[in-house]
């Protein structure tokens, strides 16, 4: 089943996140073809792991449930990722101190890292708000290519690069000709080097497509890595993205391969412009053009066109995982505020297209509300076919993996959750997880006079700061006569995972799954070991 989701950000004339609308509210289109929407959830950040802090289902013989402290488990996490690859050194001062100030009022339950494009100064997530500032302070450009004479006379940006090389743009190779021309052939008869000047702008351009694309690939490649590991934090997941935005040309299959993990993974991407109110250099008096007086003003459309088309692909990481996209602003104060915030309210529509290709082609996708009028709309503009079939056992193996790592508990099976833990030692512990199932309520499938189905069990701890600490897996095969369903697991059996681990604070999440119904439950627990 080739099953898509659409994360969907529904405002009102001030701003405000809607909440309380249900399936039958919404429209959905490929391709401007109607689709059925067959899944549907309401999202409210946090308020699963909250509710999980809460919950103290943890015995001890020696110690009563009600004398131990509530666990301090962390509820949301927030992934500042910095593109010091294509940021320049003022922009990154403005928004480092600007990172800095914001992350020192995060809540005791909050924990931040901070990763950037170019691998270098990263911090995993930690609520050690020192270690936090000292990273940031060490935050510098790292561009690929290094920097480049600012007196350089013939230059080929990474914007019309794309349109000569990949465009095949008759006017920006014309523009590019007679800077060739000006700068490097001047004083010599057109006729007679025309070609080497072509050659130059080739080789030029080439050289700077190159460059820019390979920029662009690390930068997706790294928002890539943090979506993973955003995607194994058990809480609120929100990624901060801050850069001056940067081309995607023919790279849309890389950008949608984030914005499906990101919406699987329930990650919120905020994307914040660092460039804040933004003046192309063509409007900078301090700022020298090109030496050829015949083509300043196409330079300068070019930078506007460039500037705009650099913080499309902002808006569109935003747009599709139910974030903020900040902008044409130098309140960075603000920004960080609104781009660390996801939505109160946000909806995930589920749909499975009819007769979809494999041909990994491009589908269009428009997402509206049937009333009240005058509501925006904020959900991504596609997605791609897939190029083969799924597997089935790789399917199922995700779906596990998915819900284990997910923030939300489903009850679509009879589980209970219950954890006790024996203390050995002052500094030594035995935790153990205890998965309760109703047999008689699962869907089984009788064959031979048999009850047959199939269940993984998935238990796992996570510490304090969200990192695992250990995850098993057991799996139950039941082919059972009814007179054993009947007698013998009237009461329902009971899966027991134990732990070894030292005292803190832990959060256990349990994930069931059947085989034959191919439903999932997920359940939180919140322990405290003193």
């Amino acid at each position: 089943m080739n099953l898509v989701l659409v994360r969907v950000v529904v405002r009102d004339s001030k701003g405000q996140p809607v909440g309380n609308l249900h399936k039958e509210d919404f429209q959905l289109f490929d391709n401007r073809k109607a689709q059925s929407i067959t899944q549907f959830s309401e999202e409210q950040p946090g308020a699963q792991t909250a509710a999980a802090r809460a919950k103290l289902n943890t015995s001890e013989e020696s110690v009563p449930a009600e004398t131990i402290k509530p666990p301090d488990v962390a509820e949301r996490y927030i992934a500042y990722l910095f593109d010091d690859v294509h940021l320049d050194l003022g922009d990154l001062m403005q928004v480092r101190n600007a990172a800095d100030r914001h992350i020192a009022k995060l809540r005791p339950t909050d924990r931040a890292a901070i990763f950037t494009t170019s691998g270098q100064n990263v911090l995993d997530f930690t609520d050690d708000h020192a270690k936090l500032h000292e990273t940031l302070l060490a935050l510098l450009p790292r561009p690929i290519a290094g920097v480049g004479s600012v007196n350089e006379c013939f230059t080929i940006s990474y914007y019309v690069a794309d349109l000569i090389e990949n465009k095949r743009d008759l006017q920006a190779n014309a523009v590019a000709l007679q800077d060739a021309l000006t700068c490097n052939f001047q004083g010599m008869p057109v006729a007679q080097v025309q070609a080497a000047a072509q050659s130059l702008v080739d080789a030029t351009a080439y050289q700077a497509l190159d460059l820019g694309q390979h920029e662009s690939h690390v930068t997706l490649g790294v928002l890539n890595a943090v979506i993973r590991r955003m995607s194994v934090m058990p809480g609120q997941r929100s990624v901060v993205f801050v850069s001056p935005g940067f081309l995607t040309p023919q790279m849309e299959f890389e950008y949608s391969e984030a914005i499906d993990r990101a919406v699987r993974s329930q990650v919120t991407i905020g994307t914040l412009d660092a460039r804040g109110l933004y003046v192309p250099p063509g409007f900078d008096a301090s700022i020298p053009g090109p030496g050829n007086l015949l083509t300043q003003g196409q330079h300068t459309m070019y930078d506007v066109s460039a500037a705009s088309a650099n913080a499309d692909i902002l808006s569109v990481l935003a747009d599709a995982t139910g974030g903020f996209f900040f902008h044409n602003s130098n309140d960075l104060d603000e920004g960080f505020q609104r781009v660390a915030s996801a939505p109160a309210y946000s909806y995930v529509l589920g749909f499975s297209p009819q007769n979809l290709k494999l041909d990994g082609s491009f589908h269009s996708l428009k997402v509206g509300v049937k009333s009240p009028p005058k509501l925006e709309v904020q959900a991504r503009r596609g997605y791609f076919a897939p190029k083969h079939a799924a597997d089935p056992a790789q399917e199922a193996k995700q779906e596990i993996e998915d819900a284990l790592f997910s923030q939300e508990e489903v009850h679509s099976l009879p589980v209970e959750l219950h954890t006790q833990f024996f203390k050995s030692g002052e500094t030594d512990a035995k935790l153990t997880v205890l998965a309760h199932i109703d047999v008689r309520r699962l869907r089984l499938h009788k064959a031979d006079g048999r009850n047959n189905d199939e269940l993984t069990v998935v238990s796992a701890l996570f510490n304090g700061n969200g990192n695992l600490v250990q995850g098993l897996q057991k799996t139950v095969t039941m082919h059972l006569k009814d007179e054993t369903l009947a007698t013998k697991l009237g009461s329902g059996i009971t899966v027991k995972t134990s732990f070894d681990v030292k005292p803190g604070s832990y959060l256990v999440r349990l994930v069931v799954r059947d085989a034959e119904a191919q439903l999932v439950s997920a359940e939180n627990g919140a322990v405290r070991i003193p």
